[in-house]
């Protein structure tokens, strides 16, 4: 998924257009580590079954959207679908117990309140984040972590998806209003998916 979302924000469309059939592979594996892991007939694992496939099937449901859109080279429309498949796979790693790690902070807010000047970014009304901005979430229970905006929702919500930077070697996906997430100010390092290098690539 980082070197798709690599691809897509440079808009390489001759490769880009080979991810749907890669990813759509990857449907027996889901289906077995799903069964696999919750293999019993007591609630808790049926329950689990039943909220992983819906993870699943939305994944893949974003994903055809995503290949209509990439065939069409509809980039807003790419982004979306992109944010949603990043979003509905990070909720199938969450409730299937695959992260590698449990963060205990519940709200982020109360810890900012003491140094309300510690944040530095661009007013998010003034100057909303698009997709491809570096963002800090300035408010919210996450406030003080950093991202990308990888999509803006059309639906009249005003609510973007941002892939939070690296935290003990996993991406997480949030939904949030789009005033929640400013434009960082200054240098910045860009995001690590343009750090990858591309296979076969010449140095």
């Amino acid at each position: 998924m980082d070197e798709l979302q690599r691809d897509l924000m440079q808009e390489r469309w001759d490769l880009v257009q080979n991810y749907p059939s890669q990813l759509r592979s990857y449907v027996p594996l889901f289906t077995t580590y799903t069964d696999a892991a919750f293999p019993s007939d007591l609630p808790s694992d049926y329950g689990l079954r039943v909220a992983l496939r819906y993870e699943v099937g939305r994944f893949f449901a974003s994903l055809e959207r995503f290949k209509r859109a990439v065939a069409r080279k509809a980039l807003d429309e790419a982004y979306v679908a992109f944010a949603d498949m990043s979003l509905h796979l990070d909720r199938y790693l969450r409730v299937g117990g695959l992260y590698t790690y449990y963060d205990s902070t519940i709200d982020n807010e109360p810890l900012f309140q003491p140094y309300e000047d510690a944040l530095v970014y661009a007013d998010p009304v003034k100057d909303p984040a698009e997709v491809r901005d570096l963002v800090v979430l300035c408010k919210g229970p996450d406030k003080g972590k950093t991202g990308i905006v990888i999509g803006i929702y059309p639906d009249g919500s005003n609510n973007c998806v941002v892939k939070l930077d690296k935290y003990r070697g996993m991406r997480e996906i949030r939904v949030v209003p789009r005033t929640w997430a400013a434009k960082r100010l200054g240098e910045q390092d860009p995001d690590d998916v343009f750090l990858i290098p591309r296979k076969g690539a010449k140095s």
